[in-house]
């Protein structure tokens, strides 16, 4: 009997009658237990009595600790309704109930993203953010969450706070875009496309191939699925370039240091030695080869003089790029240039090292020039070659082949 009133004075949020009620019983507030094993604070906290929630909290904090049926705390249920306000005073209480996981796996952060409670969701996060990154059902994220029940809002919310997760993949290796675009999500769809974060994260996976393989059975009225599945080729190719410029960068720095270490120790021993001795022609230390050949000891030094700066442009270049948030096009291509010309004049400096010795004695430093620059546009035009070969053949690839392809996935 003294349940009953109780209830009846939780649901009416009347806190007076609830006070009466508990001075007649104090220990019921604690003992009484309703539906689904829901305490007092449960029921208020689920029919929204700010009031009655805290005054509960007063006479029984401990209260905000106890788990219902479906193993929800307060917090849980607060998170589901979207108070703002009652979630404050739970926190304030139980700060540790955002880690805590309900009967579906998830904590009050993944409660209130799913919702689309934006205000409730910002106050979790401002106190938990490592409880946000805990991951769902089949490897799915927050961010999974929000896209799964269409709630742009909090998915904004959530991709201003965690950049290392925007490339995450499910247990089916589905990004959030590729997630967003398979369920014609349209407007997550454009929000994420639009995103500069975004686009570093995206790439192509088995899911989004298999879109692409079954892009020709699309119906006309298919048309926002169709245009979602030309969103992920878009961004795949522009994530497949982000991962080749990385390693162009790679390859670059390792060439451009050698080339640099190249220049130096010619520098320090250029060919054919130093004097040793001090005479009245020359001084020790110096180079025979200024002596001997002071022609091309100059354009020796300066061959060398430019491998060595352009090298060291190069790297530089190359650690700016990598130390910027994105990568800068213009920067690539600079030291792309810088790492050519670096290659050419260290080319340069090792034939007019050769013109010391009788193999190449006869030619001028115009005909090293000349043997270079050749060499240079062979190797880049056949490369260039390749290259448009490579890209034709895939462009024409017959459709039965593709089809077939599919089916893999």
């Amino acid at each position: 009997m003294s349940g009953e009133k109780l209830y009846d004075a939780i649901l009416k949020g009347d806190v007076t009658r609830f006070r009466e009620v508990v001075q007649q019983d104090p220990y019921l507030i604690e003992s009484a237990s309703f539906a689904c094993s829901r305490n007092a604070l449960h029921i208020a906290t689920l029919r929204g009595q700010v009031a009655m929630v805290e005054e509960v909290l007063n006479i029984n904090p401990q209260l905000a600790r106890d788990l219902d049926s479906q193993q929800s705390s307060p917090l849980h249920i607060a998170a589901a309704e979207g108070s703002l306000e009652m979630v404050k005073k739970l926190l304030s209480v139980t700060p540790e109930a955002c880690w805590w996981r309900d009967c579906h796996d998830m904590n009050p952060i993944h409660i209130a993203a799913m919702n689309g409670h934006e205000e409730v969701l910002k106050e979790l996060l401002q106190l938990n953010l490592l409880a946000a990154m805990e991951r769902l059902h089949r490897g799915q994220t927050v961010l999974h969450l929000c896209v799964k029940h269409r709630q742009l809002n909090t998915l904004k919310v959530l991709v201003d706070k965690f950049d290392e997760f925007l490339g995450a993949k499910d247990d089916d290796g589905e990004t959030i875009l590729h997630l967003a675009a398979r369920s014609n999500h349209q407007e997550i769809t454009e929000y994420l496309v639009e995103s500069d974060k975004i686009r570093e994260f995206i790439t192509m996976d088995r899911l989004s191939k298999r879109s692409l393989s079954m892009s020709s059975k699309l119906r006309s009225g298919d048309r926002r699925s169709l245009e979602n599945i030309k969103l992920l080729q878009i961004l795949s190719t522009g994530k497949t370039m982000i991962e080749k410029v990385a390693k162009w960068n790679d390859v670059a720095m390792v060439v451009a240091v050698l080339i640099a270490t190249m220049a130096f120790q010619a520098a320090v021993s250029p060919p054919g030695g130093v004097w040793q001795e001090d005479t009245p022609s020359h001084s020790a230390g110096k180079a025979v080869m200024a002596s001997a050949h002071p022609k091309i000891y100059k354009h020796f030094i300066r061959a060398n003089a430019t491998a060595f700066i352009s090298s060291l442009f190069t790297i530089f270049l190359i650690t700016m790029n990598s130390a910027l948030p994105s990568i800068n096009l213009f920067f690539v291509s600079i030291a792309g240039c810088a790492m050519w010309v670096s290659l050419a004049a260290i080319g340069v400096s090792y034939g007019a090292s050769l013109m010391m010795t009788n193999f190449m004695e006869t030619l001028s430093i115009d005909h090293v020039v000349a043997i270079v620059v050749s060499v240079f546009l062979t190797v880049y035009l056949s490369a260039f070659l390749y290259a448009f070969i490579e890209t034709m053949s895939k462009k024409t690839l017959p459709f039965s082949l593709t089809r077939d392809r599919g089916r893999e996935f």
